[in-house]
C-alpha cells in the first residue's frame, strides 16, 4: 500500500489524497485496507468525504464510497466537491437544520435512482446520487439529494408539514411536503447558446400554507425554523 492513500482530517471530515500513478483498482484495494486499518480510529463517525490527487469519474467516486462503507462503520454525509462554498453549505444544513443520521432515525441511499425506481421510508433519508425523472422518494421525514433531483419526492408523507426536502440540483416533478403540493414553474431553455445553468444548492419548506424552494444561504440557514 505504501503511501498511495493518505487520511486527513478536517472538522466534520475526511479528506483522502490517493497516488496518481497507480491503477484505480489497485488503488481501490488500498483504499479498502487505509480504511479497515483506521476502523478503530474513525469508528461510527459521520463524515463528509473529500478526494484529491487524481482525476475520477463518477463511478469511480461511487467505487470508492462503496469501498469505504464496506470496510468501516463511518456513515457518509456526502461527497465534497472543489467548490468550498457550495459545500459548507450542505454541512450547514446538516448542522443547522439537526437532520438526525443515526441508524434509529435516519438511513442512506448510495447511488441514482432511475426511471421506474421508488423508495418508501418512515425515516430521513440521504441519497447520495441522483433522483431521475420517472422515480419517486416518499419519507415521512426529511429528504436530502446530494445530487440531481428532478423525479418525485414527498416529505412528511404522513401528513407533517413540518419536514424539508434538500437538493443540490432542484428540478423536482412533483414535490408534496405533508399535504402541500410545490407549483413547479417550467424551465425556460435559452434561445441562443448552450451554456448550463449554474447549479445552486436549494431547500424546500413550508410556509404560511404553500411550498417554498430558495436557494441555501447563511442568512436563510441562520433564521430557518420549522
Amino acid at each position: 500500500m505504501k503511501n498511495s492513500v493518505i487520511l486527513k482530517s478536517f472538522p466534520n471530515g475526511i479528506l483522502i489524497i490517493l497516488d496518481g500513478t497507480i491503477s484505480f483498482q489497485e488503488l481501490l484495494a488500498d483504499i479498502a485496507a487505509k480504511f479497515r486499518e483506521a476502523d478503530g480510529f474513525f469508528k461510527d463517525a459521520s463524515v463528509a468525504i473529500s478526494i484529491e490527487g487524481r482525476e475520477l469519474t463518477e463511478e469511480q467516486e461511487r467505487e470508492i464510497l462503496d469501498a469505504i462503507t464496506q470496510n468501516s462503520r463511518l456513515k457518509i454525509l456526502c461527497l465534497m466537491g472543489k467548490d468550498e462554498e457550495k459545500n459548507l453549505k450542505f454541512l450547514g444544513v446538516q448542522n443547522k437544520l439537526n437532520f438526525q443520521n443515526d441508524e434509529n432515525s435516519g438511513q442512506f441511499y448510495r447511488g441514482t435512482l432511475k426511471d421506474g425506481a421508488s423508495i418508501e421510508t418512515e425515516h430521513s433519508i440521504i441519497i447520495l446520487g441522483d433522483v431521475c425523472e420517472g422515480s419517486c422518494v416518499y419519507s415521512n421525514k426529511d429528504i436530502v439529494v446530494l445530487g440531481t433531483l428532478t423525479g418525485d419526492v414527498y416529505a412528511g408523507a404522513g401528513g407533517n408539514s413540518n419536514h424539508f426536502v434538500v437538493a443540490l440540483n432542484m428540478l423536482p416533478g412533483v414535490l408534496q411536503i405533508g399535504d402541500y403540493v410545490y407549483n413547479s414553474q417550467p424551465q425556460k431553455t435559452p434561445r441562443w447558446g448552450f451554456k448550463k445553468p449554474q447549479t445552486v444548492p436549494k431547500i424546500a419548506y413550508t410556509h404560511n400554507g404553500e411550498v417554498q424552494i430558495e436557494s441555501i444561504t447563511k442568512e436563510l440557514l441562520d433564521n430557518f425554523t420549522l
